[in-house]
C-alpha cells in the first residue's frame, strides 16, 4: 500500500499529536503506511504525488483569510508551497481531503471568498445534512443524510467557487463540505475528533478567540452529551476508495 500524506499545522505539540493519533485510529491507518509533515515546523517537502495514495490536510488555528501581516512566518512558507502543491493536485485531480483549514485553502486557491464575516461556530456539535449531491457522491454512500459533527472555526466560506460542489450543509454554516473534480474534497466539520479530542483542544484553545474562556467546562460537558460517530465514516471512506 502506498502512504497517504498527512498534512498539519497544529504548532502545540499535544493537539498536533492527538490530531494525528486520531486520523490514524478512525482511518485505520499506522505509523508504517502515512508520512507525516507538520508543515509550521518543515514545511512541505518536495511532494511526488505518485508515491502516495492520497493527501489529507487537517485543521489548526491558522487562518486563511488573516491579512499578510498578522501571519506568523511559519504560516507564509507553508502556504506558499501548499498553492504549489495545489496546482498539481487539481491538474491531475489527485485524492485530497481536507479538514477545516483544508476547506479554506481549497476555496481560497480556486477564487471563492473565505472570511469571519459570516458563519463561524464555536466549539461543538452541529447538526450537517447532506446535499442533493452528497446523498448521490459516491464517497457519502454508507453516510445518513443528516449526522452530528464537531465543529470550531473562526472562518468560513462566504461564496463558492463556480467548479465546486456542494456536498453538506447546516443551519449555522452553508458550506460543510465540497468536492472539486471527482477526487478532491473538503469538509468544514471535523472528521477526525472525538469526545476526548475536542475536550482536549477546548482546554489547549481555550484561550485563542474561539469562545470565551469561561465557558470552556459547559462546552466540555455538552460535547460529552453528543454522539458523533458518523463523520469518522466520511474519513475512513476516503481512506478506503483511494488506499492503493
Amino acid at each position: 500500500m502506498k502512504p497517504f500524506l498527512i498534512l498539519q499545522l497544529r504548532p502545540i505539540d499535544e493537539a498536533a499529536d492527538n490530531e494525528f493519533s486520531a486520523i490514524l485510529k478512525y482511518g485505520r491507518l499506522n505509523s508504517n503506511n502515512v508520512h507525516r509533515v507538520r508543515m509550521e515546523k518543515e514545511g512541505i517537502p518536495s511532494i511526488a504525488l505518485g508515491s502516495y495514495s492520497g493527501i489529507i490536510l487537517s485543521g489548526g488555528p491558522s487562518n486563511v483569510s488573516d491579512e499578510d501581516h498578522v501571519k506568523p512566518t511559519y504560516q507564509k512558507q507553508f502556504e506558499a508551497e501548499l498553492h504549489k502543491l495545489l496546482i498539481k493536485i487539481f491538474e491531475t485531480d489527485f485524492p485530497f481531503m481536507g479538514i477545516c483549514y483544508g476547506i479554506g485553502s481549497l476555496v481560497a486557491y480556486r477564487g471563492g471568498t473565505v472570511s469571519k464575516a459570516n458563519y463561524s461556530e464555536s466549539v461543538g456539535a452541529v447538526e450537517i445534512e447532506l446535499t442533493e449531491n452528497g446523498i448521490t457522491d459516491e464517497l457519502l454512500q454508507n453516510i445518513p443524510s443528516k449526522f452530528t459533527a464537531y465543529v470550531g472555526h473562526k472562518e468560513a466560506c462566504q461564496k463558492l467557487p463556480s467548479d465546486a460542489t456542494l456536498l453538506a450543509t447546516s443551519n449555522e454554516c452553508p458550506f460543510q463540505m465540497i468536492r472539486f473534480k471527482n477526487n478532491i474534497f473538503a469538509t468544514q466539520f471535523h472528521t477526525e475528533l472525538d469526545a476526548e479530542g475536542i475536550e482536549l483542544r477546548i482546554m489547549i484553545y481555550k484561550e485563542h478567540g474561539y469562545f470565551s474562556p469561561e465557558d470552556a467546562g459547559k462546552l466540555i460537558k455538552a460535547a460529552r452529551q453528543r454522539e458523533v460517530t458518523i463523520p469518522k465514516r466520511i474519513l475512513r471512506n476516503f481512506i478506503d476508495r483511494y488506499q492503493k
